[in-house]
């Protein structure tokens, strides 16, 4: 699949500008779920903070911290920008699109369109891997704290209490 060189331009411009002037930083607060994990063929790594909202079903906030390439950082960036606001279901769902689009089988629509800078990444399959890492270990998090949500609830209740 070959893309313009405006549209790789543009892609460029977009990955450039979220890696080295992110949004989503830092830790979030308090801390419901987090996760880490690394890309072993590149050295990029990244951890993952997220804050839920009372019922445990929604993202209400995403932060990264790590280290890595222009591509996996922004990745995280836009990640984090898209997804808050969205339930647990609905971000599975996103995670698998996003997922797709990177081996060139998915094209998202308005609200999402900012994600297909990632098009151009199907070009060099080695960065495939860096795009994915912030989706993929969002998903671990995600997966794993539906398989055991206790902990949120715990947490809940002594909110409560207080």
């Amino acid at each position: 699949m070959n893309f313009p060189p405006s549209q790789r331009h543009i892609s460029q411009q977009v990955i450039l500008e979220h890696a080295q002037k992110p949004r989503h930083r830092g830790k979030t607060n308090p801390i419901h779920l987090s996760q880490e994990q690394n890309n072993p063929y590149c050295g990029d790594i990244v951890q993952l903070t997220i804050e839920l909202d009372s019922t445990g079903d929604l993202i209400k906030d995403i932060k990264f911290e790590g280290r890595g390439c222009a591509v996996s950082m922004a990745s995280a960036d836009l990640m984090a920008e898209v997804l808050r606001g969205k339930t647990i279901t609905e971000s599975l769902l996103i995670i698998q699109d996003f997922l797709n689009l990177i081996q060139g089988n998915y094209q998202f629509n308005q609200p999402f369109e900012k994600l297909n800078v990632f098009t151009t990444i199907v070009q060099f399959p080695i960065r495939m891997k860096c795009a994915a890492l912030s989706w993929s270990t969002l998903e671990t998090a995600l997966k794993s704290y539906l398989h055991n949500p206790i902990l949120i609830e715990c947490e809940r209740r002594s909110h409560l209490s207080s």
